[in-house]
């Protein structure tokens, strides 16, 4: 048998192989929920791997250039050996083509080989170590046989067979046995059928926004209640809730089987752990090794394969489960999952878009509704929620009373105006309120119609559901849209990212549209249509500005922050992590109530950052943000909301 009929041969086994394990990784798939996708997203995925991830993957263009040539090498050497010698048609042209595309895959592989001998401890190791040589190996035989074709001396042709076959086994028993490779497939078919299709589509805020979590079916809706004046405490739902089957994910074979598929997806490049906060502050997270654990859940066994950065604290090899066994307690702690700031940094890093948040979310559902278990000031918080319709448990006419002075009129029932302020739980914080009164007088210069809920404003609903109490989140959501609905407005005002991304992002899926703003938007826009003039020529400080997560990576809003403190004269100093790519403050999430302890503190890296640059002052625009920076011990620059430093400015003038 020559050298053609042999690579004909390893040809269609690498087919034979390939095609039982992918009938494999599809029936651990299936063992997933039903989940309801447009088929006619693979067609898409050319553009989606070329257009839309494209400003993911050019964060590291060497690594970039390297995947497209040996991706694009690798697929087009194993068309053209199919073509050629699988069907026999031995063409020399053929083989030109074929050696184009072996030199561009080697080229790659090369290149990858470079970049693991200098790798950065995020990249898993293991069989990732040998995945770049074995397609090496690949590549040279495509070579050699398009170049010598039969004519190869029978000892060589034997290597040049061996080397073809231990390449095509990289990718065809990968896929099946779990090898590095399956990302490859699995990774095309997830952005064909990824769980949220909107981030592929221009609609990255508002009724469509790749932010906002998706809605779990209750088994009983809570209807729609006008928010009571009092806030004394009503009927709400109990935790846990008695339902037929548990609410949320349990169990592996809870989530829906795309979002299975998109655990396969995972390259274990490393950049979500990279970005974590909580990974950073020594917290027991790690967003990849979270992934691999529920890949190991969906095919069954242990992580002691796992060839990563483990959890902090957490040596590999202590966790195991199956698709239909518990998560929690199996293969995570609960402490892992309530490390969590939700703030979206891992999602912004991933190069495959896996969706780290929705999973952590999923799960904490299954925690709460099922078993209440929501650690440390969680619970409280939840119960003075149910209670109160405020975190802290408030009296909810304390909500507005930072503004008895301001002239500022509390909007009734069948009245109107032009700005309606939602101010947040930062409205009973006596820091914050400094923020919400230099606002307000800023408004007012600008001769802004702007008035206040009050009483009548209660919470959003944003903390319980980043704590799982999905049940209080659509309680409060409804409750707070019927009051909204009965009063008429242009448009709702906030200085809270959290309220900004919850009522302009999530509410549209609960049927109620509004035209939200934050104020770093209104403020920008008066600076820069003239209606707010700040004090020329003033000597200005040294400024560093924090994007907070809900602001620039929920709602997508970088510029405007930026735009209003040029308004006033002030050029930012960027931090080193800067808009979408920001650092957390701690904030979100839940995280300051779960409080899940770690080896420093999430602010206290925050806050070095922002040191680092030499800034006198780090400007901020969100309430969270403010407490965890102003919560630093030691020396470090003047924490003030962006309003602040507006309403010095303006008044100055």
């Amino acid at each position: 048998m020559g050298l053609p009929q042999l690579v004909s041969l390893v040809f269609w086994a690498a087919v034979l192989a390939l095609g039982l394990g992918m009938a494999r990784r599809v029936s651990l798939w299936r063992q997933g929920q039903a989940a309801n996708v447009n088929w006619l997203g693979l067609l898409a995925v050319p553009k989606r791997y070329f257009v839309d991830l494209h400003d993911v993957v050019a964060r590291e263009p060497f690594v970039a250039r390297a995947h497209v040539a040996t991706a694009g090498g690798g697929l087009a050497a194993l068309a053209l050996v199919g073509l050629n010698y699988g069907l026999g048609l031995y063409s020399r042209v053929l083989d030109v083509a074929l050696l184009l595309a072996g030199l561009a895959m080697l080229g790659g592989a090369a290149a990858m080989a470079h970049r693991r001998r200098n790798a950065p401890e995020r990249l898993s190791k293991g069989p990732w170590q040998r995945l770049p040589y074995s397609l090496m190996a690949f590549a040279a035989a495509v070579i050699a046989i398009a170049l010598v074709g039969p004519e190869l001396a029978s000892w060589l042709a034997a290597l040049v067979v061996l080397a073809f076959a231990a390449g095509a086994a990289e990718l065809a028993l990968g896929i099946g046995l779990g090898g590095p490779m399956k990302h490859a497939v699995a990774g095309l078919i997830h952005l064909g059928l990824h769980p949220r299709p909107e981030r592929f589509t221009q609609g990255k805020t508002g009724p469509n926004a790749a932010s906002a979590l998706k809605l779990l079916d209750l088994p009983q809706p809570a209807a729609p209640q006008a928010a009571s004046a009092a806030g004394v405490a009503r009927k709400a739902r109990v935790i846990p809730i008695q339902a037929e089957k548990p609410l949320g994910v349990t169990k592996p074979a809870d989530f829906a089987w795309n979002r299975l598929l998109s655990f396969d997806a995972c390259v274990q490049c490393g950049k979500c752990e990279a970005a974590c906060p909580a990974k950073a502050a020594g917290q027991p997270l790690n967003p990849k090794k979270l992934i691999q654990d529920m890949v190991v859940g969906m095919a069954g066994g242990t992580d002691a394969a796992y060839a990563g950065t483990p959890y902090p604290g957490k040596p590999v090899g202590q966790h195991g489960g199956a698709a239909d066994q518990p998560i929690v307690s199996g293969l995570v702690d609960a402490e892992t999952l309530w490390s969590c700031t939700t703030c979206r940094a891992c999602v912004q890093a991933c190069p495959m878009l896996i969706e780290h948040v929705d999973t952590v979310v999923d799960i904490r559902r299954g925690l709460t509704l099922n078993d209440g278990v929501v650690p440390n000031k969680g619970a409280e918080a939840l119960s003075n929620l149910r209670e109160t319709d405020t975190i802290g448990g408030h009296p909810l006419a304390a909500r507005a009373h930072w503004a008895v002075d301001l002239n500022v009129p509390l909007l009734q029932a069948g009245e109107s105006t032009d700005w309606l302020l939602l101010v947040g739980e930062g409205g009973f914080d006596m820091r914050y309120q400094r923020t919400l009164r230099a606002l307000v007088k800023t408004l007012h210069k600008a001769g802004l119609k702007v008035a206040l809920l009050g009483a009548d404003e209660t919470d959003c609903g944003d903390l319980a559901r980043r704590l799982g109490d999905e049940a209080g989140f659509q309680r409060l959501a409804h409750q707070l849209i019927a009051t909204l609905k009965t009063r008429h407005f242009k448009h709702i005002l906030t200085a809270d990212p959290h309220v900004l991304h919850t009522v302009k992002n999530e509410y549209p899926a609960l049927g109620a549209s509004f035209d939200v703003w934050h104020h770093t938007q209104l403020l920008s826009e008066l600076l820069a249509n003239g209606k707010l003039k700040a004090a020329p020529g003033q000597t200005l400080p040294t400024v560093t500005y924090h994007d907070p997560c809900y602001l620039g990576r929920y709602s997508r809003e970088t510029m405007a922050p930026r735009m209003a403190l040029k308004g006033i004269g002030i050029k930012v100093v960027e931090m080193a992590r800067h808009a979408e790519a920001a650092r957390c403050c701690g904030g979100g999430g839940g995280a300051p109530y779960t409080d899940i302890p770690g080896e420093t503190r999430i602010p206290d890296i925050r806050m070095q950052d922002a040191r680092d640059t030499g800034a006198a002052i780090v400007a901020v625009a969100c309430p969270q943000c403010t407490a965890m920076l102003e919560g630093v011990v030691g020396p470090g620059p003047e924490v003030l909301d962006i309003a602040e430093l507006v309403a010095r400015a303006v008044e100055a003038a």
